[in-house]
């Protein structure tokens, strides 16, 4: 009877060893981005598509894991789902502190990403560095970060108002309610066109910031255990060339995506 006993026991708890190993596997990977960063990221109905997901998706496919790249909402949301581990992945996303609190970055970054200044045409400032946007009116989408450095320096020196989407932000450059718009290059200019303002809209000849780019695991996501096989593939798709083909392709459909909506 106590042999029984004792081999039942050993039974359930290979049982249950078996269930958590099986709850802890990745057998899928939800991910998400930016949902107006072209030509990394942007939405296309339910889907997040651009270079970025079409990256992720090539490493995936190398992992025979199935990937599902989602639209979550606003850039704030997308955070927020990577964060309480409704998204496994988030991809085109700047490093700092307070989300390496809760996203696993992938290293390698996949690309550096120029970040402008926009002002409108006519009202141009000398611009040398962030210390010549002191004194002046700024605006940003919500959510984004620009890295620690200028983070704590926005934060402590400059008047800079938070809008819902970079849509906001420009009309409020527009509408004279800000000096200055913070952006990354490409988004900038692709939402001065889709605004049909691009006539009155320019980015300063000097960079704010070049900051890296990456792809990060959500530290609730079993999937987080791949951020070593990810920063494989990153380096090599990103050193062989493929990526920047990946980046025309992701042009070319951006291009033809505008063309059709017109």
């Amino acid at each position: 009877m106590k042999r029984f006993l004792c081999l039942s026991m050993f039974v359930a708890l290979t049982l249950m060893s078996n269930a958590a190993f099986a709850a802890d596997e990745c057998t899928k990977i939800t991910a998400t981005g930016h949902r107006y960063y072209p030509v990394i990221a942007y939405k296309d109905g339910d889907k997040i598509v651009g270079a970025a997901p079409t990256l992720v998706e090539t490493i995936a496919k190398q992992l025979n894991v199935p990937l599902e790249s989602k639209y979550m909402g606003t850039w704030e949301e997308a955070q927020a789902a990577a964060r309480d581990g409704k998204a496994d992945m988030i991809f085109g996303i700047y490093y700092n502190d307070e989300r390496a609190t809760y996203l696993d970055y992938v290293q390698p970054a996949f690309t550096f990403d120029d970040v402008a200044i926009f002002v409108v045409k006519g009202k141009e400032f000398p611009f040398t560095d962030k210390n010549d946007l002191i004194g002046k009116k700024g605006v940003t989408n919500r959510g984004e970060s620009y890295g620690n450095e200028f983070d704590a320096f926005m934060k402590e020196k400059l008047d800079v108002a938070r809008a819902n989407g970079i849509d906001a932000a420009m009309k409020d450059l527009i509408d004279g309610k800000a000096d200055y718009l913070i952006a990354g290059y490409y988004p900038g200019l692709a939402e001065a066109a889709r605004e049909g303002v691009k006539d009155k809209v320019v980015a300063l000849n000097q960079a704010l910031i070049s900051q890296e780019m990456f792809v990060a695991f959500s530290k609730k996501s079993p999937c987080h255990s791949l951020v070593e096989k990810f920063g494989q593939g990153i380096t090599e798709l990103t050193t062989n060339g493929s990526f920047d083909h990946m980046m025309d392709d992701a042009t070319t459909a951006w291009d033809n995506a505008q063309k059709s909506s017109k």
